[in-house]
């Protein structure tokens, strides 16, 4: 096993990092604005505590309970194998499905600035759809291109970020930005759990856990470090795209928010670029996300919790999977618009990250854990997640509606597949520290390529 950990402190974090500053920031950066306007960095702190929270059960779990499938792996340990770890187990593929959507349709986004930034509705819909099929061929005929990819796109990701920050602090004028433009505070939490699928990701430091040296110590510091680190990272985006642009400028560039923040200091060249990189940015998010839910599936087929169509394979990959998850990815995107998908997402990941705090809570004897702490970390996440369906019911009911129907549709098919197979609903059992595959959107990256 020694010979196996590769992975330092800096490797972990970047994972954590790559996991979370991919197609989310570039996709719900222009929602929050709509929402928050000059409060937009404290709607990304709202979040980001959420996130710290649960990030402090995840690097307890992954401490104790190292495996390759993190979320879960963690959930079955600490509940067992029953109806509601299978429901969630559905659910968690159907989320990352969404977020495939999400990433799809801010690609769709940022092309269209190419197209003079409003183009027909039969082009939107290519745009939105090339950013799936096109990744799906990818995975269907070299899916090394993923994983050897991913470092050189989170590079260049943060360097991105970073330009926009320092090239834009000029700029900001601090009116925008004063209380007196603050949304109400409701509008300000609401807008936090919107975006909150930005911070989704910093779980994939637990899919590395086995791979990890000294993990004892560098397993919370690398989650503590990624999600600190991204958080302020977050703010400062957010601090220059409110204090540079007008209410009137947000309102047009509202799905290509973060490529307009850029114009003020560089310019037009500074708005292609930065459009440019989300294009790569975007598409190589759904790229590794096609993949590793592609393996998500494959796995819950193997386990019997999924139909055998999704672990199936050819040429080394699960071929079928992939085409199904990006049909099912396809409908979703064209189907449904931007904050409704934005919505779905983070709810999701909401709902998943309260029953692993709840994990925490429960196998707290065992990891040396705060019950209190993983206990918050649940209860915020029910709050947000109460707080983020209540106020979405009243603005648009049928993104609440699809939400649920995910949900009773995990069920469901929970219940039905496990009878038309014949076989009785599992009951608890612990499971293998390794016997889950990841269900990240990428393998974790080689030790040579992150240590």
């Amino acid at each position: 096993m020694a010979s196996k950990r590769g992975i330092g402190l800096l490797g972990a974090i970047a994972i954590g990092i790559g996991g979370m500053v991919g197609g989310g920031i570039f996709a719900v950066l222009g929602e929050a604005v709509a929402l928050a306007d000059g409060a937009t960095a404290a709607a990304f702190l709202v979040a980001g505590a959420i996130a710290v929270l649960t990030a402090y059960s995840y690097a307890k779990l992954s401490v104790t309970c190292p495996s390759q499938g993190g979320t879960v792996a963690f959930v079955d340990e600490a509940f067992g194998v029953d109806l509601a770890t299978g429901t969630l187990n559905n659910f968690l593929w159907l989320s990352y499905l969404v977020t495939i959507a999400l990433y799809a349709v801010a690609f769709g986004s940022y092309a269209a600035t190419f197209f003079g930034g409003q183009p027909v509705a039969w082009v939107a819909h290519l745009l939105i759809s090339a950013a799936i099929v096109l990744p799906v061929g990818i995975n269907l005929t070299s899916s090394a291109i993923v994983s050897e990819s991913e470092t050189a796109v989170v590079v260049l990701k943060l360097a991105l970020l970073a330009v926009v920050i320092v090239s834009g602090f000029p700029y900001v004028d601090p009116s925008r930005i004063a209380p007196a433009s603050w949304g109400s505070p409701l509008a300000i939490a609401t807008a936090g759990l919107v975006i909150f699928v930005a911070y989704e990701g910093f779980e994939l430091i637990a899919n590395s856990a086995l791979e990890v040296r000294d993990p004892e110590r560098t397993l919370p510091r690398a989650f503590y470090g990624a999600v600190g680190i991204v958080v302020v990272l977050y703010v400062l985006v957010a601090l220059i795209t409110t204090g540079t642009l007008t209410a009137g400028e947000v309102a047009r560039a509202k799905d290509y928010a973060l490529a307009a923040a850029a114009r003020p200091a560089l310019g037009e060249i500074g708005f292609r670029i930065v459009a440019a990189s989300a294009l790569l940015a975007t598409f190589s998010a759904i790229n590794a996300t096609v993949y590793g839910n592609a393996r998500l599936g494959y796995t819950l087929a193997k386990d019997g919790e999924m139909p055998d169509v999704l672990a199936h394979r050819a040429f080394d990959e699960p071929a079928e999977g992939v085409v199904i998850v990006g049909a099912l990815a396809l409908l979703i995107a064209n189907l449904v618009d931007l904050e409704a998908i934005a919505i779905l997402a983070s709810a999701g990941f909401l709902l998943v990250f309260a029953v692993v705090n709840a994990a925490g809570v429960k196998l707290a004897p065992r990891t040396g854990g705060s019950r209190s702490v993983s206990g918050a970390g649940c209860v915020a996440c029910l709050a947000a997640l109460v707080t983020l369906l209540a106020r979405t019911w009243g603005d648009d009911p049928r993104a609440v509606g699809i939400f649920v129907g995910f949900l009773a549709s995990s069920a469901v098919f929970e219940v039905v597949y496990r009878r038309w197979r014949g076989r009785r609903l599992r009951i608890p059992r612990r499971v293998s520290r390794t016997s889950r595959a990841s269900p990240a959107r990428a393998p974790s990256p080689p030790a040579s390529r992150v240590s």
